[in-house]
Formats: C-alpha cells, sequence, structure tokens
C-alpha cells in the first residue's frame, strides 16, 4: 500500500482520464494582475471551448515566484504565469532580456526572444528546467515607488530599495548607489509597511494589485525595465497532451497573451492615474535625468555582459 501512494504521489498534477484533462496553473501575482487575470481568462476560454473537458484549477498569489517556478519545474503545478524566474534560472546567460535599461520596448523584446538568442533560451529551459514556454505577455514598464520624491540621480543613493532575489538586477541598482533589500513578492507589502525597505520597484499593476499606494507616497516613472510575464508549462504534461490538444493549448494561450498585452497597452495611463487617485505622487523625471541614470548603470551591465551574458553583447542586442 505504501509503495502503491509513494508512486501516485509521484505521478504529476495532470491527470487524462480518457479524454479529460485537469491542469494546476499559479502565479505568485495577486488577483489584479495582469498574469492573474491572464491565467483566470486562459480557465474560461480553455474550459468554455472543450465543455469543461480540459478543466483548470487556479493557484493565485499563494506561493512565490521562486516556488512557483520550482513547482512548474517538477511537475508539482502544471503550468506557470510569473516573471523572468525560468530564465533567470535555467537560461541564465539569456537573462538579459529581463534586466533593467537593457530592452527597448515589447516589440523589441519580441525580436530578440523570437530570434536565434531566444530559441536557445527557450531549449535551455526545456532541457534544464522540464519546462515548454508556451507565451509572453507585457506587463508595462517597471517603474519606481518610494516614500520622499526621487528627482535627480542623487535621489537614489542610499535608498533602501526592496527588489526580488535577482543578483544581476541587484548588481545594477548598486551602481546607482541605492542599498539593495531582495524580498520575495508575497512580502513586498509588508517589508515596505514595517520600513524594512523605503522603496520599491516593478510594473504598474504590481503596485495596484499589491495596494502599495497604501505605503507608498511616490510613483518616479523610470521606465527601467520593459516587463514581461512568462508562461510555461511542465514539460512531461505538455508530452502527454495529444497532438490535437497540445495546439489548442497554445491556441488559445496566444489569444491570451495578446488579450493581456494589449489590455496593459491601452490601461497603463489609467492605472497611474487611478494610483494617483488613491493618493500617489506622481512625479516625471526628464530625459535629462534618465539619460544620466542609464550612463550611471552603463558600466554595470557591460561587466554583467563579460561575466554573466557571454552569448552577446548590449549592442548585438540593441541592434535587433
Amino acid at each position: 500500500m505504501r509503495k502503491f501512494v509513494l508512486v501516485v504521489l509521484l505521478v504529476s498534477t495532470m491527470a487524462v482520464f480518457g479524454s479529460q484533462v485537469f491542469i494546476k496553473a499559479t502565479t505568485p501575482f495577486q488577483k489584479g494582475h495582469i498574469l492573474a487575470d491572464a491565467m483566470e481568462m486562459f480557465k474560461e476560454k480553455i474550459e468554455a471551448l472543450t465543455n469543461g473537458r480540459i478543466a483548470v484549477e487556479l493557484q493565485i498569489g499563494i506561493v512565490s515566484e521562486e516556488e512557483a517556478n520550482v513547482q512548474c519545474s517538477q511537475g508539482i503545478v502544471d503550468m506557470q504565469f510569473t516573471g523572468g524566474r525560468p530564465v533567470e534560472v535555467f537560461a541564465p546567460e539569456y537573462f538579459f532580456v529581463n534586466a533593467p535599461f537593457i530592452i527597448k520596448d515589447y516589440e523589441h523584446f519580441l525580436r530578440v526572444w523570437n530570434g536565434p538568442l531566444g530559441e536557445k533560451a527557450k531549449a535551455m529551459i526545456s532541457e534544464k528546467g522540464n519546462m515548454v514556454c508556451i507565451g509572453t505577455i507585457y506587463r508595462g514598464y517597471r517603474q519606481f515607488t518610494s516614500n520622499k520624491p526621487i528627482q535627480k540621480v542623487e535621489d537614489l543613493i542610499g535608498i533602501k530599495l526592496r527588489l526580488p532575489v535577482v543578483q544581476t538586477w541587484i548588481k545594477v541598482w548598486q551602481s546607482l548607489g541605492v542599498e539593495p533589500v531582495p524580498v520575495p513578492l508575497p512580502e513586498l507589502y509588508q517589508a515596505l509597511k514595517e520600513g524594512r525597505a523605503e522603496a520599491s520597484e516593478g510594473d504598474l499593476t504590481q503596485i495596484y494589485s499589491f495596494k502599495l499606494y497604501e505605503v507608498q507616497s511616490y510613483l518616479t516613472l523610470t521606465n527601467h525595465l520593459c516587463g514581461v510575464g512568462w508562461i510555461t508549462m511542465y514539460r512531461p504534461t505538455f508530452e502527454k497532451l495529444s497532438a490535437e490538444d497540445q495546439e489548442l493549448i497554445k491556441a488559445i494561450m496566444a489569444e491570451v497573451c495578446n488579450w493581456a498585452t494589449e489590455k496593459i497597452k491601452d490601461n497603463e495611463n489609467n492605472i497611474i492615474a487611478e494610483l494617483q487617485k488613491l493618493g500617489m505622487k506622481v512625479i516625471v523625471l526628464n530625459e535629462d535625468v534618465l539619460q544620466k541614470i542609464r550612463e550611471m548603470a552603463e558600466p554595470a551591465i557591460e561587466e554583467l555582459f563579460k561575466t554573466t551574458w557571454p552569448v552577446t553583447t548590449w549592442a548585438e542586442v540593441l541592434a535587433q
């Protein structure tokens, strides 16, 4: 009996009974974040189209990005809607696609991600992470929140900035004089409320869905990173599906990714206006300040391309 239970526990969470398929999907983000919205839309569309033959169980805002990535790579869940953790962990040489000041906009990201460099990254994620990349979503530019106004480069010096536990991001921000405070996403609000961190950076739906307007006074529009969400699926789960179901999932995911991307593009200004209504003061940095910030970060970025992302150069990425 024990042996039977152990075997059952080791099987992926996807179960197929005849033509019935069950998929467990997770996101580290809260309801109201575009990736949580996209996951709910995927469930709605595929269950409606298949009359419930393909059923999706959702896990929203329960685990960290780090935990979600482990769960998906091990088959504890079948699908994740997350940030750049799959690239960072399983294709670290290509993580420049999700680092500050490197990618110009989402169209530039797509040219890189769907080109030779991105295809190599996807292959590494499949081989090392046991996951298939089945979509990406524009999350909006990442911005800066704080309890003091940030109007010039010098205002960044010494500020305790909450960052995800991402070493390359930490190195870039350190070059700007901040004091990084690595905090997992579920602890973001509490870290700011308690004063462990004085500032944060993130896309607008993260700032809004985590209610950072309750614990941060200022929103500074830095546009320092083109935010992207990745959808990956546990490879053994995907490979167990019929060819028809594989194509169906990819087709619906393409619809969902396009819907979510357009939603953010159409609503970025509305989210900023809503954050203002909720009490945040918005600061728009002039181009001279933004250029000085990029110039200060440049040596750290160039060093990362030599030591951590040696598969290409910043100049080559910008040329795509």
